[in-house]
Parts: structure tokens; sequence; C-alpha cells
């Protein structure tokens, strides 16, 4: 509050009040509101004026001054008589005579989920990155539906429009979608491609101040997306190993790293047939690209990656490494998983949202190999699931054999050589077992044989459960080696979050910078879900973007329609009051509870004569 004088003249005199002003937000900017007339404010000299407004404004908040002053007593009562007065008026003008069997309600649109939506998009200065990645305001305006449309109820562009239409995101961003097409989606997604890598990085940085982010750890995974129809415009798309079990489909590979809280850092897509291994230093050029290089951060990558050729290029960018080496590693380590003697048992607390959770026993072992760490592990979930794929693929691998047996012996398979070929591809598609036995042709007899190579498979018996990690960081404890790399379940859990919450999969574009820029507007969207579960997270409270979105829909905005006595109709544009449990997602996501200033129209009643 402060004081400033008025004038006003009368004829050939001016006569001059002064008056206690506030300063009040409104939707056109600050504004100044007349808190009360204070006369002449005779005697008080103009530089005790700013003063005196501070004591009359702690007063009316509560906190009078210390030693009586009746200037100020004064000043405060004539403030309080001035609001109740304000109070009056305001409610005697929006007294209006209804009929009360005629209200109705109208337009009602689902509010909460993209509610939410916007103002993690807003928390996260997504508009602004977006300004300064050059994207104009219809763009950026675009881009938001589009990728709240992922994190809410992900559709395709086609159908994206008239899901628009019936939630309440008009009235959140203050926007008009009537007309809205699915071709301006389209070139929206043309527009962005470009930009991908400004947006990428400066995002990373935002997070990283405004989530306090730890910049020393990198977790690096792939995962497949496969299409929908052949994909014959795009030279990404191509077979290759199925994450989704979908080998019948053209894929594209897609790497994504994430820091140690699960926020994405950068991500890229690949051909759909490239091998884990190729992708390392091309992947480590796109985080320095994002996030800069920071040495002697640590990039943790699963065993696909963990060839000597990948470690050295993580060396030589000054990182450290933690990895999963890969099955035949273990061998040399056979006498020390089978030793009793060394093992520490790790201990592994239960999920706080479910107590009663059991945990399987995981023991682990150290074993230093000149530079490196070996963790030996073992973990009795492991050891079940392990047998029990090594029996499933086993089954196939025999089952095969005998149809090529038969194949070959009713004479339908007989050149040689194609023969040999598919003996080449059934190792190729059942690498775990195929080890295990010796196949062959005997020409003379016309016949393929295979024997069971039984030492090898009791070595690989003996190791069911057992998996071991190497690391270039010995001042780490064996706990604090396991955990890091355990930390790489977080980017499957961003894959799967992607691929069926966020709908990354089937793709049905087919140009390649559109389905470049679908797979980044999946990214943008899972940065919003991250964020939300992190508020959550810092509170103490484990619960799901999944769960949130499903108890947030019933908080929508309609339009309440109240016919008067006059003839006249007024409809009050608002959110419907939030439901308790709805008000204590807001405070946990530090957002406003209300979606919308609250809009009156009237429509004025026709007379005629």
């Amino acid at each position: 509050m402060f004081i400033k004088p008025t004038k006003k003249k009368v004829g050939d005199k001016t006569y001059v009040n002064h008056v206690l002003v506030e300063s009040v937000a409104t939707p056109k900017g600050p504004r100044h509101r007349v808190v009360c007339s204070l006369g002449s404010l005779a005697p008080a000299p103009a530089d005790e004026w700013l003063a005196l407004a501070h004591k009359v404004e702690a007063a009316l908040t509560g906190q009078p001054p210390l030693l009586p002053d009746p200037r100020v007593d004064a000043l405060v009562a004539q403030a309080q008589a001035a609001r109740r007065v304000a109070r009056q008026t305001a409610r005697a003008a929006d007294l209006v005579a209804v009929h009360t069997d005629q209200v109705t309600l109208e337009a009602p649109r689902e509010a909460g989920p993209v509610h939410v939506g916007h103002e993690v998009w807003q928390q996260l200065g997504l508009d602004g990155v977006l300004a300064a990645a050059g994207l104009s305001a219809r763009t950026r305006v675009l881009t938001e539906l589009m990728t709240l449309n992922r994190l809410v109820c992900p559709l395709s562009e086609h159908a994206m429009p008239d899901w628009v239409r019936r939630t309440a995101l008009a009235d959140i961003v203050g926007e008009d979608f009537t007309t809205l097409a699915d071709e301006a989606l389209y070139q929206n997604l043309d527009r962005l491609h470009p930009q991908r890598m400004a947006i990428e990085r400066d995002l990373a940085e935002r997070e990283r101040t405004l989530f306090n982010l730890d910049a020393r750890l990198f977790l690096y995974d792939l995962t497949s997306t496969y299409f929908e129809g052949q994909a014959d415009q795009n030279p990404q798309a191509k077979r290759g190993y199925s994450r989704d079990g979908r080998p019948d489909c053209k894929q594209v590979v897609v790497g994504l790293v994430l820091d140690r809280d699960g926020f994405p850092k950068a991500h890229e897509v690949f051909e759909g047939n490239r091998t884990d291994r190729t992708t390392v230093a091309e992947m480590l050029d796109a985080l320095e690209e994002r996030v800069g290089r920071t040495a002697g951060a640590t990039v943790v990558v699963d065993r696909g990656m963990a060839f000597a050729d990948n470690l050295q290029q993580i060396r030589d960018r000054g990182y450290h490494y933690c990895v999963a080496s890969r099955p035949g590693e273990r061998n040399d380590h056979l006498d020390a998983f089978e030793a009793e003697a060394g093992w520490q048992e790790l201990v592994r607390t239960p999920s706080p949202t479910n107590p009663a959770q059991r945990k399987t026993r995981v023991v682990v072992k150290r074993q230093v190999v000149g530079d490196e760490v070996h963790i030996l592990c073992k973990s009795d979930g492991r050891e079940a699931k392990d047998r029990a794929i090594r029996a499933k693929h086993e089954q196939r691998f025999l089952a095969d054999l005998r149809k090529l047996q038969t194949r070959v012996a009713t004479g339908k398979l007989k050149d040689p050589g194609k023969i040999h070929e598919a003996l080449g591809r059934l190792k190729e598609r059942y690498p775990r077992v195929a080890r295990y036995y010796a196949l062959g042709y005997d020409a003379a007899a016309g016949a393929v044989t295979w024997s069971e190579l039984a030492e090898k498979k009791a070595v690989a018996q003996r190791l069911d459960g057992g998996y071991l990690l190497k690391t270039d960081r010995p001042e780490l404890t064996d706990e604090e080696i396991w955990r890091t790399y355990i930390l790489l379940t977080r980017v499957e859990a961003a894959f799967r979050a992607m691929k069926s919450p966020l709908c990354e999969r089937p793709i049905f574009h087919h140009l390649e910078h559109r389905v470049q820029t679908h797979i980044f507007l999946c990214v943008l969207a899972y940065h919003l879900l991250v964020a939300i579960e992190k508020r959550f997270l810092d509170t103490g409270i484990h619960t799901s973007w999944a769960t949130l979105r499903e108890e947030l829909t019933t908080h929508q905005v309609v339009t309440v329609v109240l016919p008067t006595s006059n003839g006249d109709v007024l409809k009050i544009r608002k959110g419907t009051t939030p439901e308790p449990r709805h008000q204590e997602i807001y405070a946990t996501l530090q957002i406003p509870s209300q979606v919308m200033m609250p809009v009156r129209t009237w429509v004025r009643a026709i007379v005629t004569e």
C-alpha cells in the first residue's frame, strides 16, 4: 500500500485529496485500487506517507504497531469501513433473481488431467524453451496440445482435434480450437522436427536447476518400436531384433539416456537393425550435445554394450562405467561363484506402497581383476527365471531342429549349402541354447544330427541366477555398485511408460522426420510424467501418473445457465469445486486448484412490441 495525492479543479479553485492505494493483479496486468479516502491528511508530512501506509497495511493483515498510533488506528478504521461497503456493493450488484427450476448445465469438459499437464508444462518453462528455439506462439500452443494428448489420452493426429474439443484445454489456454484440423498438427510435426536437439538441451538444463538433479550419473539403454504398415518411405524402418515380440514388422531402435532421478537427458532414433554395441559412441555424442561433457561421471549400460571397445569409448571421454558383463565372462569366475565363502547379503526393503512385498534374496561377492572391480551377484528369483527361459528356448530349438530333420529326411530340402544355412539360422535364432549343442549334417546318410554338450550345459546350470557386474570405480562398495547398476531399471520403466500409457507404439507415420518427431513428443510427455511423479516421491508418496490421471477425471469445467426473472439468461463458465482428493493432488504438485477464472456472459431477452 501507499498514499498518493489526487487533485480536482472546481472553477478557479483546486482541491487536493489523499487516498490510500493498493496494487492488485488483474488479467490486464497490475492496477491501482483505492482502499479509502484520507482527506487532506494534515498535518502529516509527505515524507512520512510511505511509512504510514506500511503501518496501515500491517495492521490490516493482523500486525498492529507496537506503540499506539492514533493516526494508524483512524486510517485502519476508515479502510475497513470502505472495504465493507465495497463488498456489500459488489454483492448487491451480483444479485439476480433466478428461476431455479430452469437452471441447466452445458458443455461439461474434462479438466483435471489437462490442468495438471498444463501447469507442469508451465513449471518446466517449456513455453520459454520452445520460444528460445524460435517457434511461433501458435506452434508452441499446438506442441503443448500434442504433448498433453500423449500424456492424458494418446491418439493419432487425425483423432486429436476432437479430443482437444472434448477437454477443457480451450478454457485453460484461452484459445479457440473449434476449427482445429489434423493437417495443422501434421504441419506442426514438420516445424518441430529441426528444433528437437535445442529443446532437449534447454529443457535438461531447466530441470537440473528446478529439481537440483545429479549430473554425475547417466543410465543408457535401448528399445525397439514397430510400425503398422510397410513404412517404405522411411530409410530407418528395418527388421531386426524386436523387443516387442513383433519380428514380422519393421521397426526403429530408440536409445534413451536418463539421470539418477529418471529425467531424460538425450534420446536418439536408430535404424531398426542396429545392434546395441554400435550405438554407444553416437549416443555419447548426443548426450554431450545436450548436457556437455561431465568429467568423472558414471555411465551405466547393459550387457549388450559391455564389449571392450564400448568400455574404451566411455573411458576415452573421461567417464567411468558400470556394466553387466556378457554371460560368457561369468565362466572365468566359476570357482568363486561355487565357493560358499565371501558372499554378502544385501538388505532389500519392500516397496512403501506394498509393505507385504517379499524381495528375492540377493548376495554379492567382490573380485578385483586388474584395474576393474568385478561384483559377482546371485539372486534366488533370477535362478528360477534363468532355468525357465532356457527350458522354453531349448524346447523351441529342438522342435525346429526336428522339423528341419524331417524336411531333409523326406527330400524336401536336399542342397547341402541350404541345409547348413538353415542350421546357421537356428543358431542365430536361439543363441541362448544353441551353444550347448553340436549341430551337423551327414551328407552320406542325408540326415541332420545334433548332440548335447553336457559338460558345457552343466556349467551354465551351475551359474543360473548369477550375473557379473564390472566397474572402474574401486572406491565404491559392493552394495553401491549393485545399486548403481540396478538404477538401469529406471530406463526400462521409462520405455514401458512410453510404449503403453504414452502409446509410442505402434507407429503409424511413414516419413522419417515425422516418426522422429512422434518419438520426441513421447519423450516430452515423459518429461511431464516423471516431473509429476517426482513431486509425489519428494513428499514420500509413491503413486503413478496413471492413478492420478484416473482420479482427476471427475474435475471438470461446465457452463451454468441461469434464467433470470426479467427474461435475461446469465451463463457462467467455470470449473467445478475440486474434491478433497483433487485438492491433495494439486497441493502436492504445487499448482492452483482453480482451473480457470469464471467467465460470465449475459444473453439479453428479445423484447417484442
